[in-house]
């Protein structure tokens, strides 16, 4: 007599996919995501396919994160050094023989061409979380100083493209797993003094460093304007002042509760300039006002909060570290595209969260959060918890 087995159904075969995900994290990305599209809509419905293509980005990066977050940490800790080892290889191959476009030398032809920088947004601090994972219960102040070159190397190539939004990006990543590490306090505030001490100083000296024909070693020309260009827009008003300033009127112009959804004036006769990518934070803020922005800025620090509350339940130290800075990537991203277009920060590609439109910003997202679940998934699954080496 043959036994008749009953074929399982498709909600079957999904639910122990989905077992272990951390609920209130995918909650607060759906408002995200929502508060992207609703932006989206209003500042790219006249721009082509904007709008539908920022839909179909944000399903890409689901499925990226549904994918990564089936992997087990212990199984991307052992992705680190290939990822790694590739990305600085991918990076060093850039400089010698890459494409240039607008002046950078960032991308790469293999086949494809890609930007070999935004694999080291996540490989980086997948590196430094691998390291501080085999140091654990010996670790000693050499440790440190390993961690810190091997986060310079790709900083060190990433700037040298130049690319200042990546390199900044890359290293907030890297610090934030040195830190979380357990990096001491009297390491840490010494360089916070002198970095305020600079930032003092080069606003005291404003004219004299802006003056013309004043060159500054390290940084590149159009690193050094964008600066001075954030310290006086006027300087330039028409020119490289013409970004911040119309992003400061749009700021302004919404006032408390602003104008309301796609009557943004400065938005759609178009003074405000890409504002469905980097400057799309100008368009919410004129339309949804001072409200609109507290809700938004609210929902980023949920995030954050959401995800350092996944790195303290985490089962490893590679783990803890991993879900730090993957939330300290999102804190970030938010605040240094809130503080160029707000005036606060030099201009740099750099975009805001689910709300900017951009393929490839997208897909590192998801990459990031699945991560972070990744770890949530292990944490709420402790039978199936990968073991620390």
């Amino acid at each position: 007599m043959s036994a008749v087995f009953d074929k399982p159904t498709l909600l079957q075969r999904v639910m122990p996919m989905l077992r272990g995900f951390d609920w209130p994290l995918i909650f607060l990305l759906l408002i995200l995501t929502s508060i992207g599209l609703t932006a989206m809509y209003s500042s790219g419905y006249d721009h082509g396919t904007r709008f539908t293509d920022h839909g179909r980005n944000i399903l890409l990066a689901a499925g990226i994160l549904f994918c990564v977050s089936q992997v087990p940490p212990q199984k991307l800790m052992s992705l680190a050094v290939p990822l790694y080892t590739l990305g600085v290889a991918l990076l060093i191959a850039v400089a010698l023989f890459g494409i240039t476009k607008k002046g950078a030398q960032r991308w790469i032809n293999i086949g494809v061409v890609i930007q070999p920088s935004e694999l080291l947004k996540i490989a980086t601090p997948l590196m430094l979380a691998w390291w501080f994972q085999k140091r654990e219960g010996q670790l000693r102040g050499l440790d440190f100083v390993v961690a810190v070159v091997l986060l310079m190397i790709p900083v060190g190539l990433i700037m040298k493209q130049p690319d200042l939004g990546t390199s900044l990006l890359v290293m907030a990543a890297g610090l934030s797993v040195i830190f979380f590490a357990g990096l001491p306090w009297k390491l840490v505030i010494p360089p916070l003094l002198i970095g305020a001490v600079a930032i003092s100083l080069i606003v005291w000296f404003e004219p004299q460093l802006c003056a013309d024909g004043v060159r500054w070693p390290v940084l590149h020309e159009y690193q050094q304007q964008r600066i001075c260009t954030l310290l006086d827009p006027t300087r330039d008003p028409l020119g490289k002042g013409f970004h911040i300033i119309q992003g400061m009127i749009a700021i302004g112009s919404g006032g408390m509760w602003g104008k309301g959804f796609m009557a943004g004036t400065q938005t759609h006769l178009e003074f405000i300039p890409e504002r469905t990518t980097d400057f799309i934070f100008a368009a919410f803020s004129e339309e949804f006002g001072l409200v609109g922005n507290l809700a938004l800025i609210v929902g980023f620090l949920l995030l954050v909060w959401r995800g350092l509350a996944i790195a303290v339940g985490a089962t490893t130290l590679f783990g803890r570290l991993m879900a730090g800075a993957v939330s300290m990537i999102f804190f970030t991203y938010a605040f240094v595209n809130m503080g160029m277009v707000s005036g606060i920060l030099p201009v740099v590609g750099v975009p805001l969260p689910f709300v900017s439109y951009g393929g490839t910003a997208m897909v590192t997202l998801g990459l990031a959060l699945g991560v972070l679940m990744s770890v949530a998934r292990a944490q709420n699954q402790p039978s199936q918890a990968p073991q620390e080496n």
